[in-house]
């Protein structure tokens, strides 16, 4: 068994007796009976950029229209899944996968799994698309572009600013790095545009990967 916590490095650990086990109901068959596909929509971005306002606007617009939609918000499940994890970049990583892993489960219920957290790093945004991938469930990457000047005149949280005075330390965009996507499905720039233009530019690029072919 190993141990975890938040200084330590995580390993992924399986055990040699442990089977998948396979229901009776299939992937297609509860797609078919939401009338969609399920899916895991990966918001990307700097904090302040907009990604919960838009995965919480995206969840109801989906909502009403008769999608099975849920957000997994990256502080809500540090309150709980991932309350044992840091911010170091292997903390970082292993808060990612576990993240996609739970959306891929969603996904592959029926469920449009919006997933908002900054996740930094591309090598962690590949291992979440391959852990949708492996599942057979499409994978949306969302680049939820603002500037950081910007996102720093917005703080929602006065991260910025707590950063920039030395009381916090490995902030993304101040003193830890962010590696922007290279090839996003949806690119939606919150610097330029107001929440209901990047909400609408979202679904626009969405609905149709969310249809059954």
């Amino acid at each position: 068994m190993v141990a975890l916590n938040k200084k330590s490095s995580l390993l992924c650990m399986k055990s040699e007796n442990i089977f998948w086990s396979e229901g009776q109901i299939t992937r297609e068959q509860r797609w078919a009976r939401n009338g969609h596909q399920g899916c895991v929509v990966w918001l990307t971005g700097l904090s302040g950029s907009g990604k919960s306002t838009l995965s919480r606007g995206l969840e109801c617009e989906l909502f009403a229209r008769n999608f099975q939609a849920v957000v997994l918000d990256g502080d809500n499940l540090r309150h709980g899944l991932n309350s044992n994890l840091g911010f170091a970049p292997e903390d970082r990583s292993e808060n990612i996968r576990r993240a996609s892993e739970v959306g891929a489960l969603l996904a592959s219920a029926g469920h449009v799994a919006i997933i908002a957290l900054i996740s930094p790093y591309r090598q962690d945004r590949c291992a979440a698309r391959d852990v949708a991938r492996r599942t057979g469930c499409p994978f949306v990457e969302v680049f939820v572009d603002a500037p950081l000047a910007v996102c720093e005149e917005r703080d929602p949280k006065h991260l910025y600013r707590k950063a920039r005075a030395g009381e916090l330390r490995g902030f993304t965009g101040i003193d830890a790095p962010y590696e922007a996507p290279e090839n996003a499905e949806i690119h939606v720039r919150t610097g330029e545009l107001g929440i209901e233009a990047s909400l609408a530019l979202i679904v626009e690029n969405l609905l149709p990967r969310l249809a059954i072919s």
